[in-house]
């Protein structure tokens, strides 16, 4: 997965979740994104960020699939679902 991948991806997820207290070098790439001890998204947070990444990336997941959570779990995890599904 390449950093430059990553860093694109925390760009998404403060812009497309309005979050302007954070900064690209405040998310850590295996800070959990949906948990109080991560950024704390919650459900609707990530129903923008999936429309953001079909959006920018033409990736299109189920929410209700077990893997889409998976994938949505940290930086690291979504840098490779982007990196597999990717519309090239």
């Amino acid at each position: 997965m390449s950093d430059a991948l990553k860093q694109e991806l925390k760009s998404l997820i403060i812009q497309s979740l309005n979050l302007e207290d954070l900064t690209v070098d405040d998310i850590e790439d295996d800070i959990p994104l949906f948990s109080e001890e991560g950024l704390g998204l919650d459900s609707v947070d990530g129903l923008e960020l999936g429309l953001a990444l079909k959006k920018k990336y033409g990736i299109s997941l189920s929410a209700e699939a077990a893997e889409t959570q998976q994938y949505f779990s940290t930086i690291n995890s979504l840098a490779q679902c982007v990196e597999t599904f990717r519309v090239k």
